[in-house]
């Protein structure tokens, strides 16, 4: 008798190409319709309600009606951190010898990882956050410290969104393309909110690849001592 967690199940639903393409083009915290999600993995609309008829019944995804839409999302922050998991795994595999493209190159730049900022942008953020106190790093999470409050409340984060739910307030998420962590949780997608309320990024239309404003760049330096070519 097999004990524990259904591995395999989950595994192999996230496993197929097609499905595994419908979940990425989640993984920014959107949510689409099932004639979306078709056009990112290249299927007809008809098969794509099939696979995701599979991944609500397995609750890999959860899906809102609105009018005669249907509009589909990841379930929970678990399954993106699953999907980010098996991402940092597929750098280690084989090589499909194809060329990295522009597109590749901006989501290693800065991309959103569900609700919070991922990619060399991200990873600077931590790195600056933890380099003047404000984070220190445990095994599997962050935590801000009293400095580290203090110095983020005057950059304009208001904590008391952060409330006191059962998410994890500073999450350590493993980046895929950086192969270190940076800020996730509640904090982390604090962070990514007020980010985007500045107008400091810019959403890349069609992608989870997020670019810096002219403003952004200032505000990096400035605020966070951050400069990326």
């Amino acid at each position: 008798m097999i004990e524990g967690p259904y591995i395999a199940e989950a595994a192999a639903l996230i496993g197929d190409p097609s499905r595994a393409a419908m979940l990425s083009a989640l993984m920014d915290g959107r949510a689409l319709t099932a004639t979306e999600l078709a056009y990112s993995s290249g299927i007809t609309p008809q098969t794509a309600s099939g696979h995701l008829a599979r991944l609500k019944e397995a609750r890999l995804v959860e899906v809102e009606k609105q009018g005669r839409h249907r509009y589909y999302r990841l379930a929970n922050v678990h399954v993106a951190h699953a999907l980010e998991a098996l991402a940092v795994l597929a750098v280690h595999g084989a090589p499909r010898h194809r060329p990295t493209g522009p597109r590749d190159e901006a989501l290693r730049f800065a991309r959103t990882c569900y609700d919070h900022l991922a990619g060399r942008l991200g990873v600077a953020i931590t790195q600056s956050l933890l380099s003047d106190g404000s984070l220190t790093q445990a095994e599997n999470a962050f935590a801000f410290t009293p400095e580290g409050r203090t110095r983020l409340e005057k950059f304009g984060l208001d904590f008391s969104k952060i409330g006191k739910g059962r998410r994890s307030v500073a999450t350590r998420c493993l980046d895929w393309s950086e192969r270190t962590p940076h800020l996730g949780g509640a904090l982390g997608a604090l962070l990514l909110e007020d980010l985007d309320a500045r107008d400091w990024l810019s959403r890349v239309p069609g992608s989870r690849a997020v670019t810096l404003t002219k403003a952004g760049r200032a505000g990096m330096r400035k605020q966070f001592d951050i400069s990326l070519d």
